[in-house]
């Protein structure tokens, strides 16, 4: 009895294609029915079959031709923040509803070049910003581990992460500014990784925070990872920030040895809110690494306890400069008023979520005459600090490994994340340091709690050296034996 395609991973499913087991339409429309029925996650918010199709019958003709390509055939879910062109891309905000980009992104770009298809566009809260996927226009996702209640899949990239989980793609695009990739795999127990900063193209990205944001894959596995940043990654003159660096084959490491390793775990990093069921998982990790021959070194980040309110200043900052386009005359909805001045304010006020506006105020606040030196300024101080703290420790160790949050997946309407935000931001403590510095950082599932929900370790490296977090990652999963979602 064959196996259900959609329980494969990318690379196995790459072997069965080249090995014609099945074809790359039979591949598309196991997915596609899966998706389907499962459209109670809320992980689409545009469905594209027909396209998915088109593009997996073009992929079976360079098969039977000998000429396929890395990815043909291959389904990938596209976070809705990613341009694609002539597919409607809304970044899940009202403001942009029926907005159909004329252009494609560069990462996207090169996923279809590679010969991926794509289902279609996935949930996330409204422009990048939340840690639940609540503050989306079209409504939360649900997480698939969710059991008597629903619980969130994470954010931003929630909508990426619960659809790898399900099985409704075989891996998603996801957006990293402060943990948005890392995070939400963490909840729905699968990999993700926030490359270096500048290693992908943001160009053809909606833009939150212009220094912090970089795309990066969401799968089932380390090894779907590796063979998906190294089709994401890749210089780009269009992107002023691009990084004109080789992009390395990613899965040639994995499975090396890691023996002679050093592992780095930050003291600063047991903080308070950290589930006592997390702490025994970071350390069952740092104690499988050891058992590897790695050798676990304490070391310090002392800026850890700034990392946070640094991150609440300078993204909402660069989010109020960045979403002033969005006023209702080039493009997106517009909401007609009595003069010019009307047109903007009605389009921004019924255009924008509660947390978009929340954070264009604090952002234009702090760039704002009389702030600007006592906020931005300094945090951008800070923010170099953070960056040599990190420079220091990796004179130390290879790799840090810290846990990617400090609990598991919470309810969907959490009483007490709705009524303070900044209790929302909390989750993101230990990951927003590492996108500060542009460091590339992975989260891997690494077990389950008392309630059955996944917990997730991050492995953060040097910046441009995401070899030794494949590496470490692909043994830390071989040891977690982490059983995946069926």
């Amino acid at each position: 009895m064959m196996t259900d395609l959609t329980e494969l991973t990318i690379a196995e499913a790459r072997e069965g294609l080249k090995n014609k087991k099945f074809s790359a339409t039979e591949l598309n429309k196991a997915y596609i029915a899966a998706m389907e029925k499962g459209r109670d996650y809320n992980a689409y918010v545009t469905e594209t079959p027909e396209i998915a199709l088109a593009q997996a019958e073009e992929s079976d003709k360079r098969y039977l031709s000998g000429q396929a390509k890395d990815l043909d055939g291959i389904p990938l879910g596209i976070k809705d923040l990613f341009c694609t062109q002539n597919i409607r891309t809304t970044a899940c905000s009202k403001i942009l509803d029926n907005f159909v980009p004329p252009y494609e992104s560069t990462v996207t770009a090169h996923l279809k070049d590679a010969g991926a298809t794509f289902l279609g566009k996935l949930n996330m809260d409204e422009f990048a910003m939340g840690g639940s996927n609540e503050t989306s226009a079209f409504g939360p996702v649900k997480n698939p581990w969710s059991k008597n209640i629903p619980l969130v899949a994470g954010g931003s990239s929630g909508g990426s992460a619960a659809a790898v989980a399900a099985g409704i793609c075989a891996g998603a695009t996801g957006t990293d500014t402060g943990g948005s990739i890392r995070q939400p795999s963490a909840y729905c127990g699968v990999t993700g990784i926030k490359p270096s900063y500048g290693r992908c193209s943001r160009y053809g990205i909606m833009a939150f925070a212009s220094s912090l944001d970089q795309a990066g894959p969401i799968a089932k596995d380390v090894r779907d990872c590796a063979i998906l940043l190294k089709n994401m990654a890749g210089f780009d003159a269009k992107d002023s920030t691009s990084v004109d660096a080789i992009v390395p084959d990613f899965e040639k490491f994995l499975g090396a040895d890691i023996k002679g390793m050093k592992i780095g775990i930050p003291k600063e990093y047991r903080v308070e809110g950290l589930d006592a069921e997390v702490a025994a998982y970071w350390d069952k990790a740092a104690d499988m690494l050891k058992a590897r021959g790695a050798e676990i070194v304490e070391i310090s980040l002392p800026h850890t306890k700034y990392a946070l309110a640094t991150y609440y200043i300078i993204a909402p900052a660069e989010a109020s400069s960045n979403l002033a386009r969005y006023d209702g005359l080039r493009y997106g909805e517009r909401v007609n008023g009595k003069s010019l001045d009307d047109m903007y304010i009605n389009s921004r006020t019924q255009g924008f979520g509660k947390e978009v506006k929340r954070r264009i105020m604090i952002g234009t606040y702090v760039l704002s005459a009389g702030y600007y030196d006592a906020y931005y300024l300094k945090a951008q101080k800070v923010r170099r600090l953070i960056w040599q703290d990190f420079r220091d420790a990796f004179e130390k160790c290879d790799v840090i490994l810290t846990p990617t949050a400090p609990t598991a997946a919470f309810a969907i309407g959490d009483k007490e994340m709705q009524k303070n935000p900044i209790t929302m931001w909390l989750n993101d403590v230990y990951t927003v340091a590492v996108s500060l510095a542009g460091l590339p950082a992975m989260s891997l599932p690494i077990g389950l709690n008392k309630d059955g929900l996944p917990l997730g370790m991050q492995l953060i490296g040097k910046y441009l050296d995401e070899e030794s977090v494949f590496k470490t990652a692909s043994t830390l999963e071989k040891d977690a034996a982490f059983k995946r979602m069926k």
